[in-house]
C-alpha cells in the first residue's frame, strides 16, 4: 500500500482535534489531495472547515486507512459506525492513548489490520515522536504507510511488542508535560534570584528549547554535552551536585515519575 493508493481509495480521519489537525496539515502540505480525505468530527474548527476535505459526510466504501484520533472516552460511540470496514483491506491506525490492539480487534474483527501509535504533542510544530506497533494482520506495507503518515509530524520508531507501549506513554507520550514543568520551575527559581517574571520565563524557555535542539543535532551524547558545559568547581558543577544527587536529585525523581505514568497507562489499558 502506497500514498498513491491512499489518494485513490481515501483516508478517513476520525476526530480532528489538536493532534488530528497537526497530522492533517502535514499530509496536505506534503501533497495529499484534500478531496481524498474524509473527516468525521462533531465540532469542526474554522481551520478544518476551510481545508476542502470531505467533512462529516458518508465515508467511502473501502478507504485505504482509517486514522482514529478521538479521545479514548469517545471511542465506544465512534467505532460502531466503522465496524463495516473491519475484517477487510482497510488499515486502522490509532493514536488514541490507552486502547489496546486487542480492544480494536474485539470491536472490528480479528482479521482487521491494525497499527497502534503513541505520538506526543510536539507534533503540533512538526517535532513530535511516535512509536508504532502492528497486529498480526498488519504487513510491512501497512507499517510503512503508518510510518510515512506519522512522519508528517515528526520522528517515528517501531516497537518490538505492544507491552512496550506503556513505557513509551510514560516517557515520550506524557514527557512534554515534564519538560513544560521544568521550564516553570526554572523560571520560578530565576525569579527567586531576582529576575523579573518575563525575563526569567524567556531565559528558561530558550534554554530548554536550545539544549533540546543541541542534544538532538550534536554527535555528542547528552552526557558529554553536560560535561562540556561543566567547568571544574564552577557554577554548573555546583548546580549539578544538587540535581544529580542519588537520593534526592533528578534521576530518582524522574524514575519515580515515569514509573508512575507507566503504571497508570497499564491501569487505563485494562479498563
Amino acid at each position: 500500500m502506497t500514498m498513491q493508493d491512499l489518494a485513490h481509495r481515501g483516508l478517513v480521519l476520525l476526530g480532528c482535534g489538536k493532534m488530528g489537525s497537526a497530522m492533517l496539515a502535514g499530509w496536505l502540505k506534503s501533497g495529499l489531495p484534500a478531496e481524498s480525505v474524509w473527516v468525521n468530527d462533531p465540532h469542526p474548527s474554522e481551520w478544518l472547515s476551510a481545508q476542502g476535505v470531505n467533512l462529516n459526510v458518508d465515508l467511502p466504501p473501502s478507504p485505504a486507512i482509517v486514522l482514529i484520533a478521538v479521545k479514548p472516552q469517545m471511542m465506544a460511540a465512534a467505532l460502531p459506525s466503522l465496524q463495516a470496514l473491519g475484517n477487510g483491506t482497510t488499515l486502522f491506525l490509532s493514536v488514541a492513548a490507552g486502547i489496546s490492539i486487542g480492544t480494536y480487534e474485539a470491536m472490528l474483527g480479528d482479521q482487521t489490520p491494525i497499527v497502534r501509535a503513541m505520538p506526543n504533542t510536539p507534533a503540533a510544530v512538526g517535532r513530535g515522536i511516535s512509536a508504532i506497533i502492528g497486529n498480526a494482520r498488519a504487513t510491512e506495507a501497512h507499517l510503512s504507510l503508518a510510518q510515512e503518515l506519522l512522519g508528517a509530524v515528526g520522528q517515528v520508531v517501531r516497537l518490538a511488542d505492544e507491552g512496550q507501549m506503556d513505557a513509551v506513554t510514560g516517557l515520550s507520550g506524557s514527557g512534554p508535560a515534564y519538560v513544560f514543568h521544568m521550564i516553570e520551575a526554572m523560571a520560578a527559581a530565576g525569579e527567586a534570584q531576582g529576575l523579573s517574571p518575563d525575563l526569567a520565563m524567556a531565559l528558561a524557555k530558550a534554554t530548554v528549547a536550545g539544549a533540546g535542539a543541541l542534544a538532538e543535532q550534536s554527535d555528542d551524547s547528552p552526557s558529554q554535552l553536560r560535561i562540556n558545559v561543566t567547568s571544574p568547581n564552577g557554577t554548573t558543577q555546583a548546580a549539578l551536585e544538587v540535581l544529580m544527587d542519588a537520593q534526592n536529585g533528578l534521576p530518582p525523581l524522574m524514575a519515580r515519575a515515569i514509573a508512575r505514568a507507566t503504571d497508570r497507562s497499564k491501569e487505563l489499558s485494562r479498563g
